[in-house]
This record gives structure tokens, C-alpha cells and sequence, in this order.
């Protein structure tokens, strides 16, 4: 009977059986494990050194400037707010992005943002308003009265490049330490110490998701996790794991904690609005909360992280309860690694979970006033065509005055009832001053994607046309005044094809002898084609050329009545010549163009432009006043829009199928077009469609009066127009009508039965009447000490 084999026996028996798999196994590690490493390696040091995080650009109104006097009240400036993502708060000392209100008092904590002409700190503001004003602005912190201040611009768009990928990159010294304590404490507390894998987290989180009968810890560490989303795919592999585990081995030798740490930050997956993918803590805040990572409380945070383990599981908009769940997990661990007291912990508990209501991410919420935006960019900025590199956009748009055409073009076309049912509109709204463009609508739906109206709509305008035919005619002073007659009877004119135009009035009648202003104002289109042949049409055609760079007019007689087809941008870029006070200034929807470290790449300088015939249009200005007061558009006179003064002009084309007004303000020029796509009749007059929207939108936007034009130049005069010549206030048939400098009316209008009146003027010379009528103190000119007139009339 043999003895059994001893150890050593045993291991030399077990060896002869496994020492060829062992050396077989240990050359293929050889073999093709060091290449393999050598091969990880070299991708690792190749894409984590060169790692960078492309950020899309970003799209913003233009920033809410503060300043006593300013015409606000409360409705628009929390429309302001709103629009920035700015929440009512009833904490004590507020965080950046809320405000409190009490009544028409508002303490707002602004954030700190880049402008065009550098960075503006944030602070804390207290504004009060009344009477339609800011009544006063403090600084809250100091109580020192300030002469204006900035509040953040709403973020209104995103350009994506190929990958419609979310992002906010920041570096880690920069990052709020509450985010990062957070996240070690929930993803990886031995972060700090293990080289890429951690086997007692594995062990622990094992333990933990035992003890809570849910995912409560994962045992991946952080450099696994950022492993998966840079360099693997989401297969379940034994493959898939050693490359994890070999990858998350390299980085961690290569690369210290912080780049990690950073990278990860910036790189986690954090849910979805609809092709956008958010990726990082910064672009997370933003989407879920509405703002930006630095102003979370904890209990923001503790969501935000707990969403890191399944975004989508723990929506917190589709499943409320879980996320509510998740983020009291995560404040659980927030306190047992001493980061929250359980005081605080028993606070941030009992708070909502506060996200938004749709994901805070813009991306084309104002489609043709972005659509302008990327045009001009193209023009002034070509390569912001093809980058996406964390830009930042800066343009005009106000989104008080956005809000408030959008709703006028829903509220206005339902009123109109079946009758409105198949209308489409369009809005351009700009400063009158500067021509920054403060909002497009481009259909009655203005989220619809698809045909801009206000930019590419080219529609007959009808009379929109005529103020610039007066124009013209009031350039020449030394034969036309607003004074002047004009005939409004019929006439006939053969064209070069034979046919014979003739021309009516929109009643149908003729109004014979009329006074140049008042066939403005009461749009009559016989005394407009009369008048504009008289100037010559080719003139009218040369005149909207120059005042809209880039078109093509036609100057065909039919021209004076609005028979050319121009979109709701190009009128009012026209009309914006009369609304600056007689200067042609560019409407622009970008101000600036900033790279990624807030420094401007492109600044549209806005100047004012010279004045060109500014007497002229002030004329001009004063007809279309006069066709708000008792004209076309007199009906404005019953809405709120009447206490600002307006001046505008109705348009309507041939069988009604064009509705336009074209009106301002002393602050904003809106110019409003309504009809069909499929250009057929609608039944409204200007007046009774798109002037409708204007006075909707522009009784419903604080701003200022338009203040009279006239004084030194033109001047006010009282004239007799039966006479045509200057009387005094108090006489029958008297009007008071401004003439420019140096043109006003020398002869002088009997005032009833005045014989000696008359008898002076046939004997005295015209220098010496003037002299008389001073010393005796007759009142007909507003400045007295204007000079004679140099012409006949």
C-alpha cells in the first residue's frame, strides 16, 4: 500500500499539468498585453492631453438698462426678469438671478455677465417705480443712489454645431466647492487617494445599496465613470470592463486629480431636451434649474448630482417622487461626510425639488428675430457662420417688446374672428433712435419655424409709399410748404403699352383744391399723383433706394400710389429715416460678438447718422401727426396708444389684400403688414387690420410721447390757407402749420374786416409790415426772431 503524496508532490504533479497554459498564457501576456498597454496608452495621452469641451454658441437679448426716468412698469420689468429666468425669492439676503417685490418696489440680485463693452459685476439693486417710470435706483447693499445699472440679459438661442451637445465649460477653480464636496461624497469619497479603481468603494457601495434596498452608491470611481463617457461604449462586456479598469489604471498615472476632476465636471451626462444632449454640471443648472451653477442652494445641488447615477430614471419633471427621493439620499450623504449639519439637511429636506417647468435651454425661441441674427452675422461676421466655440452672441432683441408683439398679432387677428381665421401677420419692432431691432414676429404662430414674413414677405405697400413722394416735394422749399394747394381731381395717363391709368380716390370722390398736408394725412391719391409727377417719380424711386441700401425701385407712375413690393424690414427700415429725425440709420439686430473669454471678437460701433432734409421730414413728421389726429388713422386716438403721441401712416393694396401700418413713437418704430399666403382679398383696410396689432402692441409697452419737431427749424407760423398768407391765432379759417426756416409766408391774411390792416400792407414795404406788426406785439410766428422768408408762395 503506497503512502499518500505529500504537498510538495502535489504541487509538482499540479504544475506538470499547468505549466504549459501558464507559459503559454504569460507569453501571450507578453505578447499582446504590452503592445495592447503600450497601444492604451498612447490614445490616453494623445485625446486627454488634447481634451477639450466644445461649447455651442450662445444667443442673448440684449441686457435691461436701469436708470431713473426710464418709462417701466411693473408688468414689463418682471416680463424682463421673467425672461432672464430670474425667481421670486423670500430668502433674506438673495442669490444672484431672484428678486422680491412689494407692490412697485423691487430688490433684484443681478449676476455677473460679459457686455459688449466688458464684465459687469453682479449686485444688488433696489428699484422703485411710478407713473409708468423708475422713480429710483439704489444700490441695495450701499443705499447710494445710482444713475443707471444692468440686469443680465435672457439667454434667447443656442447655435449648434454637428454634435447638439449642451455645454458650459468651467474650470475646477472655479467651480462652487459645494458641487465638487458633493460629488466625491456621492460618486467617489476615496477619490483622493486610490489610483483608478477602488476596491473597498465597490465593497462599500454593495453594502449601502444592501442596506436601501435601491442603487444607492455605485462601487465605479470617477475616473471610471469619465473612462465610459470619453473612450468606451455602453456594452456590458468582461471586454469593455478590463479596458475601463486599464484606461482609468493610465489616466490616473498620467494625469492628476484635478484635470480629472475637471474633465468629469464638465463632461457628465445630465438629461436631454429633445436632440440636445446636456453634457456637464454648468449646462445641468441651467437646464434643470434656470441658472447658472454658482447660485444652487444645496438642495439644488444634492438634485443635481443624484442625477449623475440615471437622468432619465430620476427625471425629475416625468417622475417627481423619485427625483424627490434621490436628492433626500444625497443630502443623507452629504451629512455623514460633514458637508451639511442634519439642521441643514432638515431644511434643504423640506424644499421642492425647484426645477423649471421645461428645460431652460433656448434654442430658437424667437425664430425670425434669430433668423435676422444669423444673417447679420453672416454679413459682419462670417467665420461666427462656422464657429461654435463657446461664442457668445449679443443682439437688441427687448423681450418685453418680443412678448408684447407676439401678443398682439394672437389677440388682435382672433378678435377678427372667421374673418381672421386665415390671416398671417408679420412685426418689426426697432429703437427709433438707433435702429436696434427690438423684436420680429414673422408669422401668427411665432415659434413656427419656416417663412419669415417680416424679412422675405415682398407685398405691394400701398399707401406706405407717400410720405416719402412728400418728402420730396417739402426738400424743395421754394415751391411747396405744407401750405401749398393741390389739386385732387381725376387724371388720366396713357402708358408705354397704350393702356390708360386712371387713378381714384379710396371713397371714390374727388376733393378738389387741398392743402399739401392734409392730402397726406387724409392719404388722398389723386393730389399724391399729381404731386409726385409734378417732382418727378424718379426722384420718389431714387430717395427709397437710398433709404433701403440693396433695392431695386422702379420708377413707374404707379409707384406714387405703393406699387412696389417691399418686405415689413425694408419699410421699416425706410420709415426709420423718418422716425430717427431725419437720419437714415441701419437697423441692426447684433451688438456684439464675444469669444469664449468674454472678450469681444466683433462690436457693431452704432453711431448716429448725419441729418439729411431733417427740416423736410420734419414736415413730413408733422402730416403723419396729423393723420393719427384727424386722418387715416384718427381711430388710434381710441386706444391706449393715443398717449404717446404717435405719427404713422395706413397702407392698403389693391383689393385689400394688404392691410399696413407704419408708425413710431418717441421711443419705437413698429411696422405691422397683415394678410394671406395665398395673396387673396382679406376685407381690411390698413386701418382696420395691421393698425389694430400696432395700437395692440404699442399701448402695451411703456415708452415716451413723440415730442413736437419744430422751433428753430422748422418754424411755427399761423397761416391763412384761403389766403395763403401769415395771420394771427384768433382769426376764422386759422392754422398753425410749421414751415422751414427762412420759407415761412410773408403776405399777410386779412383777419375779418381789417382796413387798416389792408392798407398798411399795400403801402409798406414787406421788411417794415414785419417790423410794425413786432412793435405792436402781434404774435404770428412761434420764433419771433425768425428770418424773412426768401421766396414767393
Amino acid at each position: 500500500m503506497t503512502s499518500p503524496a505529500s504537498p510538495r508532490e502535489r504541487l509538482a504533479a499540479l504544475w506538470a499539468w499547468l505549466r504549459v497554459p501558464v507559459w503559454l498564457g504569460l507569453g501571450l501576456a507578453i505578447g499582446f498585453g504590452l503592445p495592447y498597454g503600450i497601444y492604451l496608452d498612447a490614445m490616453v495621452r494623445e485625446r486627454f492631453e488634447s481634451l477639450t469641451f466644445t461649447e455651442p454658441a450662445r444667443v442673448f437679448a440684449r441686457p435691461l438698462e436701469l436708470r431713473p426716468g426710464l418709462p417701466l412698469d411693473v408688468a414689463a420689468l418682471e416680463t424682463e426678469l421673467a425672461a432672464a429666468r430670474y425667481r421670486v425669492s423670500a430668502e433674506a439676503l438673495l442669490r444672484p438671478g431672484s428678486y422680491r417685490r412689494d407692490g412697485a418696489r423691487f430688490e433684484i440680485a443681478t449676476r455677473a455677465f460679459a457686455s459688449a463693452h466688458g464684465p459687469v459685476p453682479a449686485r444688488r439693486l433696489a428699484v422703485r417705480l411710478a407713473d409708468g417710470r423708475v422713480a429710483a435706483l439704489v444700490d441695495a447693499e450701499t443705499g447710494a443712489a445710482l444713475d443707471a445699472a444692468l440686469v443680465d440679459p435672457a439667454r434667447i438661442a443656442t447655435l449648434h454645431g454637428p454634435r447638439q451637445q449642451e455645454r458650459r465649460f468651467v474650470p475646477l477653480a472655479e467651480m462652487p466647492p459645494l458641487v465638487v464636496t458633493t460629488l466625491q461624497a456621492v460618486e467617489d469619497r476615496d477619490f483622493k487617494h486610490h489610483h483608478g479603481i477602488d476596491l473597498s468603494a465597490i465593497a462599500r457601495a454593495a453594502l449601502a445599496n444592501l442596506r436601501s434596498r435601491e442603487l444607492v452608491q455605485g462601487g465605479s470611481t470617477i475616473t471610471q465613470q469619465l473612462v465610459r463617457n470619453l473612450f468606451l461604449d455602453r456594452s456590458r462586456t468582461f471586454t469593455r470592463k478590463l479596458n475601463e479598469i486599464a484606461i482609468a489604471l493610465l489616466i490616473e498615472a498620467r494625469f492628476d486629480k484635478a484635470r480629472i476632476l475637471e474633465a468629469y465636471l464638465n463632461e457628465v451626462y445630465l438629461g436631454q431636451l429633445g436632440g440636445q444632449a446636456v453634457h456637464g454640471v454648468a449646462a445641468g443648472a441651467e437646464f434643470h434649474f434656470g441658472r447658472p451653477i454658482e447660485s444652487l442652494a444645496p438642495e439644488e445641488v444634492a438634485l443635481l448630482i443624484g442625477l449623475i447615477r440615471g437622468p432619465s430614471l430620476y427625471d425629475p419633471r416625468r417622475f417627481p417622487e423619485r427625483a424627490l427621493a434621490r436628492r433626500n439620499l444625497v443630502l443623507d450623504a452629504m451629512v455623514e461626510t460633514g458637508i451639511l449639519t442634519p439642521a441643514d439637511r432638515a431644511v434643504a429636506a423640506a424644499k421642492p425639488l425647484g426645477v423649471v417647468a421645461q428645460g431652460a435651454l433656448p434654442r430658437n425661441r424667437y425664430p425670425a428675430f434669430l433668423e435676422l441674427v444669423r444673417r447679420q452675422l453672416g454679413e459682419a461676421y462670417p467665420d461666427a457662420a462656422s464657429r461654435r466655440d463657446g461664442l457668445s452672441v449679443l443682439t437688441t432683441l427687448a423681450p418685453s417688446t418680443q412678448l408684447a408683439a407676439e401678443r398682439a398679432v394672437r389677440e388682435r387677428l382672433e378678435a377678427l374672428g372667421a374673418r381672421g381665421a386665415s390671416l398671417e401677420a408679420a412685426v418689426v419692432v426697432t429703437d427709433a433712435a438707433t435702429g436696434a431691432v427690438e423684436a420680429v414676429v414673422g408669422a401668427r404662430q411665432p415659434d413656427a419655424q419656416g417663412f419669415n414674413r417680416a424679412l422675405d414677405a415682398r407685398r405691394p405697400i400701398g399707401s406706405l409709399v407717400k410720405p416719402f413722394v412728400y418728402l420730396v416735394a417739402l426738400a424743395q422749399p421754394d415751391r411747396w410748404s405744407l401750405m401749398s394747394p393741390l389739386s385732387d381731381r381725376k387724371l388720366a395717363l396713357r402708358q408705354p403699352n397704350g393702356q390708360v391709368w386712371t387713378p381714384s380716390n379710396a371713397d371714390g370722390k374727388e376733393h378738389g383744391e387741398v392743402l399739401l398736408v392734409d392730402a397726406l394725412a387724409r392719404s388722398y391719391n389723386l393730389a399724391t399723383v399729381r404731386l409726385g409727377l409734378d417732382v418727378d417719380v424718379r426722384k420718389v424711386a431714387r430717395v427709397l433706394e437710398a433709404l433701403i441700401p440693396g433695392t431695386r425701385i422702379e420708377p413707374l407712375p404707379s409707384l406714387l400710389l405703393g406699387a412696389v413690393d417691399l418686405s415689413p424690414f425694408q419699410v421699416a427700415q425706410a420709415y426709420q429715416y423718418l422716425a430717427a429725425d431725419g437720419r437714415a440709420q441701419p437697423l441692426h439686430a447684433v451688438e456684439a460678438v464675444l469669444g469664449a473669454d468674454g472678450r469681444p471678437l466683433k462690436r457693431v460701433e452704432v453711431e448716429l447718422a448725419p441729418g439729411d432734409l431733417v427740416a423736410a421730414s420734419r414736415l413730413v413728421n408733422h402730416a403723419l401727426r396729423e393723420a393719427v389726429i384727424d386722418g387715416t388713422a384718427r381711430a388710434l386716438g381710441s386706444t391706449g396708444a393715443a398717449r404717446f403721441a404717435p405719427a404713422g401712416k395706413t397702407g392698403t393694396s389693391n383689393d385689400q389684400r394688404d392691410s399696413w401700418f407704419a408708425g413710431y413713437t418717441g421711443d419705437r418704430l413698429a411696422v405691422v403688414w397683415v394678410g394671406r399666403d395665398d395673396n387673396r382679398e382679406t376685407g381690411l383696410y390698413g386701418a382696420t387690420g395691421a393698425m389694430r396689432v400696432w395700437a395692440g402692441l404699442i399701448e402695451n409697452v411703456p415708452g415716451r410721447p413723440l415730442a413736437p419737431r419744430h422751433g428753430t427749424d422748422p418754424v411755427l407760423a399761423w397761416v391763412d390757407p384761403g389766403t395763403q398768407g401769415w395771420t394771427e391765432p384768433g382769426c376764422p379759417g386759422a392754422r398753425e402749420l410749421p414751415f422751414i426756416a427762412g420759407w415761412t409766408p410773408t403776405r399777410r391774411a386779412p383777419c375779418g374786416a381789417d382796413p387798416l390792416g389792408e392798407f398798411i400792407d399795400r403801402l409798406l414795404p414787406v421788411g417794415d409790415r414785419r417790423d410794425a406788426a413786432r412793435d405792436e406785439g402781434w404774435q404770428y410766428l412761434t420764433d419771433p426772431s425768425a428770418p424773412p422768408a426768401q421766396g414767393p408762395r
